[in-house]
């Protein structure tokens, strides 16, 4: 089990390390926004390039949490009846549910590489009066939705080692569980805790 372990709080901590870092976009967004402001209003002189520079890194940002809202556990579910089983059932649902995601990511994965692509081939651009490329921004696509993937693929392998053993939901830990960063429990440990 400690190469799962490792495993899961390798792509956790890559997860919550880039979400964390990614968030320092909102400031330079901020001061981009700010600068227009001041541009337009105090100096008459509004500048073509700003607020599209903001549009796309705050498009980068929007794409880039998509892992590090997993490893948090951030994405919307409905849990009237699932915080109420045991960790093994909920294990087995998320299993069963993990199809439905992997049938999405997939799919994502699929077109998003395949737009981002399509732009870089042809150059894309916005045709706005900056007219800036738009093929950078489209190429965070593939890259976001594989944290996403590699983020849902270690909690699926921990969801069917939680439903094999339910003794694993105190091993394996996805790296934030305790909300102090990855875990570190040790098979050892959890089975001293059950004597």
């Amino acid at each position: 089990m400690s190469f799962l372990q490792t495993l899961i709080n390798g792509v956790t901590r890559l997860n919550d390390f880039l979400g964390r870092w990614i968030a320092h976009l909102i400031f330079a967004m901020t001061a981009l926004l700010l600068f227009e402001v001041i541009c337009r209003y105090l100096f008459d002189a509004p500048t073509v390039w700003t607020t599209e520079f903001a549009q796309f890194l705050f498009a980068i940002y929007s794409i880039m949490a998509g892992g590090y809202v997993m490893a948090h556990r951030g994405h919307v579910n409905v849990d009237l009846l699932y915080s109420h089983f045991s960790p093994r059932v909920q294990a087995v649902i998320d299993v069963f549910t993990s199809v439905v995601f992997y049938i999405f990511i997939l799919a994502f994965l699929y077109f998003g590489t395949s737009m981002a692509w399509e732009s870089f081939q042809g150059q894309e651009t916005t045709y706005s009066a900056w007219n800036p490329p738009v093929w950078p921004v489209k190429a965070f696509i593939p890259l976001a939705v594989t944290l996403v993937l590699l983020q849902g693929t270690v909690k699926l392998l921990r969801d069917i080692a939680v439903a094999i053993n339910p003794r694993y939901a105190d091993v394996l830990k996805d790296g934030l569980d305790d909300g102090e960063g990855v875990a570190d429990n040790t098979e050892a440990d959890v089975k001293e805790q059950h004597r």
